[in-house]
């Protein structure tokens, strides 16, 4: 089946406000920064979005949230986002901190069909004992606590319970793919983006090359993928940078 399509807005086609987003990346690194830019663009609101964290200040998913289109994230640090701690504190988003290996696992769960674990992360924390502010008021005070999570005990250890993420779609960045929607992705960028490919309904990939994959290369197969976005090289090449080091 051939997954391609000719546009990033053709890509995109039928995101409605609301939706809900699973979305590849660390930081910068791996982040489909040309889907985020059309999503930008669509002027969807509302949207609800499953990330390791939401972009830097100007960059990335980061983008949506200084535009008011995000209203809920689940991630796993705020980061030094500093628009992104702003609106989290003046309760303009609605944040779901998870650990982690919570958080990858909660997607790979997602697009295995498996609705729930059982995992040692957090057990004794406000993780799962309720505590962590969804939301807060405007003043900063809290308004919404994550509520409290199951505790079992396995051979006398206790366990906390994590539900699996599905989302609407997902938006994913791979180095190559073919165009049955088979991704490879390079080094540090394939970080959490196989695992937001598995949780979305609808994922859709852009790939900085198109080009014939060896099975031995495929790192997520395309059953997880309906739609294969091609990068021209100014886009494949486009990749932003937290911090900049300099050694003297």
């Amino acid at each position: 089946m051939d997954k391609v399509v000719g546009s990033a807005a053709e890509a995109l086609n039928g995101v409605h406000d609301g939706a809900s987003f699973a979305v590849g990346g660390f930081g910068l690194s791996g982040i489909p920064a040309v889907l985020i830019e059309a999503l930008l663009d669509s002027g969807v609101s509302g949207i609800g979005v499953v990330s390791n964290n939401c972009g830097t200040d100007g960059g990335g998913l980061g983008l949506l949230l200084a535009a008011g289109r995000i209203a809920r994230v689940t991630a796993s640090y705020i980061g030094e986002n500093k628009e992104f701690g702003r609106r989290y504190l003046a309760g303009e988003v609605e944040v779901e901190l998870t650990p982690q290996g919570s958080l990858a696992e909660r997607l790979r769960a997602g697009g295995c069909g498996i609705p729930a674990f059982y995992t040692p992360a957090g057990v004794g924390t406000p993780v799962a004992e309720s505590g962590l502010p969804l939301r807060h008021h405007a003043d900063g005070s809290v308004a919404l606590t994550a509520p409290p999570k199951e505790v079992r005990e396995f051979d006398g250890v206790p366990y906390v319970l994590e539900h699996a993420i599905t989302t609407d779609f997902a938006l994913v960045r791979a180095a190559r793919g073919d165009r049955h929607g088979n991704l490879s992705f390079r080094k540090a960028a394939r970080n959490f983006n196989p695992l937001a490919a598995m949780a979305g309904r609808i994922t859709i990939a852009e790939v900085e090359e198109l080009t014939d994959l060896d099975p031995d290369e495929v790192h997520l197969p395309g059953v997880f993928v309906q739609r294969v976005l091609p990068l021209t090289p100014e886009q494949a090449a486009a990749k932003g940078i937290e911090w900049r080091t300099v050694r003297a």
